[in-house]
């Protein structure tokens, strides 16, 4: 596993009312590991937005993703059980403007999909958000990618960052549409390591952080090696490794 060699940048809001917003994207598997170990990975890569799959979905779920963000320094944003998995947390820092958790059409026979959505701003800089987990079947995934760049679109922000579990590798279709439309993160800036699954054994990037045109990508890619994230905590904590994007947006 590489690590870290550069400092990502931190989070600020600028003179000019842009504001550099750290981004964390994990599959958390549902919460059935090391919560610990998992709480203390997303402390240290001190995110303003934290883009959840597989937060729980049944008995108590609420509870059990309101004690992550408060263990992890972050709040419940949207998302969890109401969105079929996929959730948003947040810093303190971000102003929230509207939320909403979207229900993906259910095909016979898998498990049901859906996205955590919401609009915030940090100082003058105004963005939406999406957190995502697509399918395993290949033309239901792809399906669900066009789904999601609508729902981007639609957002009616001049700025977006959507991340989450693509369960596909960048050569596959999907992957490629979400990526001819937005900046794949590692791709356009990469920063600590590259390949998401599995922890013990990395060999393929399932996971990314995807940034609207005018958004500038500053670095994104695995925290191995950052201060606080440990290989013991990132192998403890999921059956995923975190993506992390530093982002600085402009104002609107």
């Amino acid at each position: 596993m590489a690590t870290t060699t550069t400092l990502l940048p931190e989070s600020r809001t600028e003179s000019d009312g842009s504001a550099v917003v750290r981004v964390l994207s994990y599959n958390i598997r549902s919460m059935r590991d090391d919560t610990a170990a998992l709480a203390r990975v997303i402390g240290a890569c001190a995110p303003d937005l934290v883009l959840v799959q597989e937060a729980p979905r049944f008995f108590r779920w609420r509870k059990k993703l309101a004690r992550l963000a408060a263990a992890s320094g972050q709040v419940i944003l949207s998302g969890g059980g109401t969105a079929a998995g996929p959730a948003l947390l947040c810093s303190l820092r971000a102003t929230v403007e509207r939320t909403e958790d979207v229900l993906l059409p259910l095909t016979p026979g898998q498990h049901r999909r859906g996205f955590a959505t919401a609009v915030v701003r940090f100082g003058g800089a105004r963005i939406g958000v999406l957190s995502c987990h697509l399918s395993l079947r290949k033309d239901e995934r792809y399906a669900q990618g066009g789904m999601l760049l609508d729902r981007l679109a639609g957002m009616g922000v001049d700025h977006v960052v959507a991340g989450g579990d693509l369960n596909e590798r960048p050569d596959g279709a999907t992957f490629r549409r979400l990526a001819d439309s937005l900046q794949d993160g590692w791709a356009t800036t990469p920063w600590g390591a590259e390949y998401t699954s599995t922890p013990a054994a990395p060999r393929q990037r399932i996971d990314a952080v995807f940034a609207s045109p005018g958004v500038e990508v500053l670095g994104c890619g695995v925290p191995t090696g950052l201060p606080g994230v440990t290989r013991a905590d990132l192998a403890a904590a999921t059956d995923h490794l975190p993506v992390l994007a530093a982002l600085r947006v402009p104002a609107n």
